[in-house]
């Protein structure tokens, strides 16, 4: 940690991620083969989940709001996401209870972590999709809302198959309860 002339002081942070949704990349800088052959450059994104265990360290100031971590986080992984769809939260995990608090925009992680000294457990800083109730449909691409069609269409026909294999469990029980009663002794 060091402290500057005009008194803040920088350092590092341990950043958790606990996202649900993927993340969205921006097409990649040099062309591939078939873009050279077809002679046009392809503007796909490239969306996909990160593990559960991954973490970034960032080195910020005792200035830094828990909207430019955000922002700082989303440019070191290249996420093209709008900002807002995030939050920082705090995690705290006092005997055994882990409680989370999302962070306000004008929270300062550095001075939370200082403040509540080395230790992981009493205070870690986790990023995670904006809990806000209400889907703010407009943020997300066209291409994301068409990926979530067709995750709720895969749910839903798996969903259908489940019940009609149930059906047809019920269904083959049933007939072989009347075969046991029709038979004759």
């Amino acid at each position: 940690m060091g402290v500057n002339k005009d008194g803040s002081y920088t350092g590092f942070i341990k950043v958790h991620f606990q996202l649900v949704r993927p993340i969205t990349l921006p097409p990649p800088q040099s062309p591939t083969q078939e873009e050279y052959e077809h002679g046009r450059r392809l503007t796909r994104r490239t969306s996909f989940y990160l593990p559960k265990d991954a973490a970034k360290h960032l080195h910020i100031s005792s200035q830094t709001r828990v909207r430019d971590v955000i922002e700082a986080l989303l440019n070191k992984f290249t996420v093209v996401d709008n900002p807002s769809k995030f939050a920082l939260f705090e995690r705290t995990d006092r005997q055994n209870q882990v409680s989370m608090r999302k962070l306000s925009d004008d929270e300062h992680p550095l001075r939370l972590r200082l403040c509540a000294g080395p230790s992981e457990k009493v205070l870690s800083l986790v990023l995670k999709e904006n809990e806000t109730g209400d889907v703010n449909w407009d943020a997300f691409s066209f291409p994301e809302l068409c990926n979530f069609l067709r995750i709720l269409q895969r749910e839903e026909e798996e969903h259908v198959r489940q019940i009609e294999r149930r059906y047809a469990r019920t269904r083959d029980m049933m007939k072989q309860a009347m075969a046991r009663i029709t038979a004759p002794a």
